[in-house]
This record gives structure tokens, sequence and C-alpha cells, in this order.
């Protein structure tokens, strides 16, 4: 088995391990390098004007549903439980036998939190009522967890099926109408006015034809997901002890810790050399459960295709056996450690990424990091963008942190299939966007608004494309949600980068993924830099923008190779690599010393960065994404 991920690790390295070099170079940390740039980005809360809500009567149709759920995952639970709230019949189904999904049978149980900058929670509703239940705790008891979405589910309207297996939707012409499962061994139809697909991967959508992308296809780049993750459970952890270790002694450097949860551990964990290429030890986060074992997530594993049970299976394999060499090395390394024992694992891979259904909006990296909000928001979020790993050369990139940002509701109306909305991981984002909004608690968020706005178009016999279209509908909905515990508080940001001339360059190459932010928002805007970093951030936009013009790097890497080194680039430089890609390598030779002022000529520079490098004799990374921004509109004539 292990060969076999060998195998695959070889064969995409022709790509990756290009994707991985660019990557590396573009980001090179240079030794003109100065202190981050402050980027800052102020929301101001906006009025809601909404009407009135307004009660839904849905008519009683006999022993059809209302609403069928697919999944019990936590965007399910909420789902199935605004809608039966809103007079809907609603039925629940899912594989396992109980709720909870990832949370509860993926161990998953430290939340990933959205908060406005007043600290306000920013996925109230059912995710709020959740949060309360675990005891308003980040890291919770799994088996708490289970119990308080069993009490969440158990309102009326609702029945809930168990063991209960998604085989394929029940379709007339473009409408889904119900879903075949497997009960008990036997096939069973069930139908239903309007089906919410709360499944991890979508698997509802795609069945139905609604069309998707994998991993980070969107941005030109196949075959490449986030690392899964198989959580793992450890005795012999003495908290008490950890908490004096971690916060008074200070024995572990970056390294938090509460009552219930703790992460960091990376200078320590850093260190760890893993049996094979596929499996690396990241930072811990640990989430103490109520009978004082600690569960960690902390564990990645590369190729596992989320979509093929047996590449689930391997990677599960691969990585139970690896796990005694790291709770060994656990208790050789880590204080308070030293009588770590391994007491289990979750029952399946935590896995962070596979489809990404198309619907009539996209969410866009954009969006994300630049705070922006929409009329039809039903969600609002605030997660750093956190693009895990994808492959042992890789070590996983922040691509900005927002300060809020919502979700609009045309995010969960997949095209092509009607009568269906999708929540979760999988709905309508870019690979990018799915950084932050793949998080459970905007899931929730969404699954609150799902099942209002089934309930709604049911009741107002409207199409949920209709809806989408119009936003009298969209307020009504929105009104029902906020009466019912939502927060959608419309908001207008402030984002001071917005003011650069280099704007939409910089727009332009976040989207490509071909710059990473961090944390702190740093675009470097006004700092020089490397030609290497030029030279990679060209040739990275055509593989990934221009995919029809890829042979132009193979074609000219004999005259640019030379510019894969750490020194500023000139203005020179950066012509010569403009003009090449863009077919003018003949004209170069004749025209030494004058070639910025002919790509300028050629429309390969815009006057703005043209008159920004004159005036201050240098190309910085703002001339950097104007210039990439420009060479694509040349090439994409």
């Amino acid at each position: 088995m292990q060969k076999k991920y060998l195998k695959t690790t070889i064969l995409t390295f022709i790509v990756s391990a290009l994707i991985i070099t660019v990557i590396g170079g573009y980001f090179y940390v240079e030794k003109y390098k100065k202190a981050p740039q402050k980027t800052t980005s102020k929301v101001i809360e906006e009025k809601q004007n909404l009407p009135k809500p307004i009660k839904l009567n849905l008519p009683d149709d006999g022993n059809q549903y209302d609403v069928i759920v697919v999944g019990a995952e936590p965007e399910g639970v909420a789902a199935a439980r605004s809608a039966a709230k809103n007079d809907a019949k609603v039925l629940i189904i899912d594989k396992h036998n109980g709720p909870g999904g990832l949370m509860t049978y993926g161990m998953l149980n430290t939340i990933d939190m959205s908060k406005g900058p007043n600290g306000i929670l920013l996925t109230q509703g059912t995710f709020k009522e959740f949060f309360k239940g675990i005891g308003s705790k980040n890291s919770f008891d799994v088996k708490k967890a289970k119990e308080v979405f069993s009490k969440l589910l158990n309102i009326p309207n609702i029945t809930q099926s168990y063991n209960t297996v998604f085989e394929k939707p029940i379709m007339d012409g473009n409408k889904i109408i119900g879903i075949t499962a497997l009960k008990d061994g036997k096939e069973v139809n069930y139908y239903g006015k309007r089906i919410i697909d709360a499944t991890q991967d979508a698997d509802v959508a795609a069945s139905a034809g609604v069309p998707y992308t994998i991993g980070a296809e969107d941005m030109g780049v196949k075959g490449k997901v986030q690392a899964s993750t198989l959580v793992f459970r450890l005795k012999g952890l003495d908290w008490d002890n950890l908490i004096k270790i971690i916060k008074y002694e200070k024995k572990i450097p970056a390294t938090y810790i509460n009552d219930t949860s703790a992460s960091g551990f990376l200078s320590i964990t850093k260190k760890y050399k893993p049996s094979t290429p596929m499996i690396r030890l990241r930072g811990l986060n640990l989430g103490r459960q109520d009978d004082g074992t600690v569960l960690v997530n902390a564990l990645l594993i590369y190729g596992v295709d989320g979509l093929n049970q047996s590449s689930i299976e391997k990677g599960m394999e691969l990585a139970k056996k690896e796990l005694p060499r790291i709770v060994q090395f656990f208790r050789e390394n880590i204080p308070g450690f030293e009588k770590a024992q391994l007491d289990g694992t979750a029952d399946e891979l935590y896995i962070r990424e596979t489809r990404h259904i198309k619907g009539y909006y996209t969410l866009d990296i954009n969006d994300v990091v630049f705070n922006r909000d929409f009329y039809d928001r039903i969600a609002i979020g605030s997660y750093p963008v956190d693009v895990q790993a994808t492959s042992p050369e890789d070590v996983g990139f922040v691509y900005g942190k927002p300060v809020e940002y919502a979700v609009p509701f045309r995010c969960i109306v997949p095209e092509k299939v009607e009568n269906l909305l999708v929540v979760g991981r999988s709905a309508s984002y870019s690979h990018l966007a799915a950084g932050s909004a793949r998080t459970i608690p905007i899931g929730m968020a969404e699954g609150d608004a799902a099942g209002v706005a089934s309930a709604y178009s049911i009741a107002k016999d409207k199409s949920f494309e209709d809806i989408a279209k119009s936003e009298e509908d969209i307020k009504s909905i929105q009104s029902i949600l906020v009466s019912q515990g939502a927060y959608l508080t419309p908001f207008k940001a402030e984002n001071s980068v917005e003011k650069s001339w280099a704007f939409d360059g910089l727009k332009f190459v976040l989207h490509w993924g071909l710059i990473v932010p961090g944390y702190n928002n740093d675009y470097k805007l006004n700092e020089k830099l490397a030609s290497m970093s030029f030279y990679y951030m060209t040739s990275k936009m055509i593989e990934r923008a221009i995919p029809n013009k890829v042979q132009l790097l193979s074609g000219n890497y004999q005259y640019l190779q030379k510019y894969i080194i750490d020194k500023p680039l000139t203005k020179e430089e950066a012509a010569d690599i403009l003009l090449t890609y863009a077919g003018f390598r003949d004209e170069i030779s004749g025209n030494s010393g004058k070639l910025f002022k002919l790509a300028h000529e050629k429309g390969l520079i815009s006057d703005e960065s043209y008159n920004d490098i004159e005036k201050s004799g240098t190309v910085k990374w703002q001339d950097a994404y104007d210039m990439t921004f420009s060479l694509y509109k040349f090439l994409s004539k």
C-alpha cells in the first residue's frame, strides 16, 4: 500500500513539484523584505431593514414529506430543525447510527469559530444552541455533542432515519422529487417537495447532475485537495499538569491551553520524521473529553481521494500504522506526555475537501478577504482562509484573515437541478474561499437558511431560482431567520488596500492563488521583489489562468531561467519576461536598454505601473500584480 502511495507521489511530481517550487520561489524570504505592511479593514454595521416575519402555513399532503434532508451532519441537523420550526414535515436520513457526522464520527471536536470585530458570535441560530449545549467550549466532549444533536432533532415534524444510505435521486426532468436509499438491506423510495443535500461531498447534487469542480480544479490545478486527517485519542495525560507546564512554566513555546483545548507544540512536532512521505505531523490541536482522554487533530494524510472508498481505507490504514511511532515520539519529546498511550481513533477520516458545486454564485477568495457583504446574505463568517497542505512538498498557506464576510443564498442554490439546496463544505465556493467558508459553524448557518427557504418556497410555490432573483423574497426569508435567532446584520467594509491603484491586479493574482498574504493580510504593495518572484508569478498565471497557452512556459524556459535568482527585479528584466511570453522575442535583442518602454507600448505595462516604476526607479510588488494582470489580458485576446 505504501508503495502505491509513493507511486502516486512520483506520478504527480511533475505537476506538484513545479507548483511547490513556484510557491516556494515566489514567497522566498527576500533579504530586501521589510516589516509587514499594515493593510487595515474596518467594518461598519448598517441598519437592517426587514419586513415583519411571516408564519408559513404549509399544506398537509398526506404521507409526502415537505423536506428531505440527506445527511445528519451538523449542517443537516440545522437544516432539518429550521425547516421543522417553520411548519415543514421533515425527514432526515444518515448512513450512521446517529447524528453529528464529522463531529461525532470523525471526532472533529475543536470548533473553528467566526466572531466579529466586537467579539460577537457571527454564526448564531442553531449553531449557538449547539454551542450552548456543549458548554460553550471550543473543544467539546464527543458523546455530549451527539446527545445535543439528538435533542435538537427531537422536535415535532422531524422523522429521523439512521443506518440509511443514500443511493440515487428520483428525478422528474431537471427536478429532484425524492431519493432512493438503502435501509435494512432494502431499497426504499422517499418523496419530498424539497431536498437539502447536507452530505459532506454533495453526493445528492452530483448524482442529480449538478456541475462541480474538485479541489483546486477551479484555479487550474487538477488533483489538488487539502490533506485528510485521522483524529486519534490519548489516555494518560494529566490535563492540570499540562496547564501548569504550558501556561505557568512555559516549557512549550507558542502553545495555548485552557480547561478543554490546547494548540501549538509546533516547535516540537516539526522534528518528527514520519516513516512515509505520505504522512506529516503538524502542530497539535488537543480537545479534552469528559472521561479524561484527549483527542488529537494533527496527523495529515496525503493522497487520499475522498470520493473513493478504497483510497479512504488505505489512508486510514496508513495513519493507524504510523500512530504507535507518533505516540512514542510524544512520550519522549513533549513535556507532560511521558505517560501518554494510544486509546483509539475516530471511526472515519476528517476529509477536508472534495467537490465544490456550481451554484448561482461562487464565493471567491476576494469576497472573503475584502469583507464583502451581499444583499442575499444567509451566513456571516470571519475565520482565516486556512488552506491545509496538499502534498508532502507543501506546508499549507493562509491566504488572508477577513474581519467579516457574507455568504449569499445563491451559493447554496445549485445550477441545473430544481428543488435542491446544498449546504456545508461542498457548497458553491472557490477552492481558496473554502479555506474559510468550509468551517462547520458557517455551514450550520447555511443549514438554518436552507430550512427556512425550503418551507418558504413551498408556501409561496416558488422555485429556489426565482427566490434567489427576488430581493423581496430574500428579505422575507432573512426576516424569519433573524426572528429565529440568526445573526444577519448588514455591514459595509472599508478596506484600505482598495484605494491602491493596483487593486485590480491584486484581486487578480489573489484569485489565482499567486500570493499568500498570511494572517496579517500583508500584500507588500510597496516592497521590492526578487526576479524569481516575478518569473514564478507570471509563469503560474499562464499555467492556471490560460492553460491553452501553457506551451509558452516550456518554449521560453531557456530564455527566462536566468531570472530564477534571488536579486531585485529591474524594469528591463520585468519587460524581458513580459515581452518573451507575449511573443515578441524577435524584438528584444534589437531594443537592449529600451525593453521597458517597448513593453509599455505593446500594452504589457499599464500607464499606472509604468509611471510608478519610473517615479520610484524600482519594481515593487504592486507593479508585479498589475503587470501580471496586463499580461493575462494581452494573452487572452
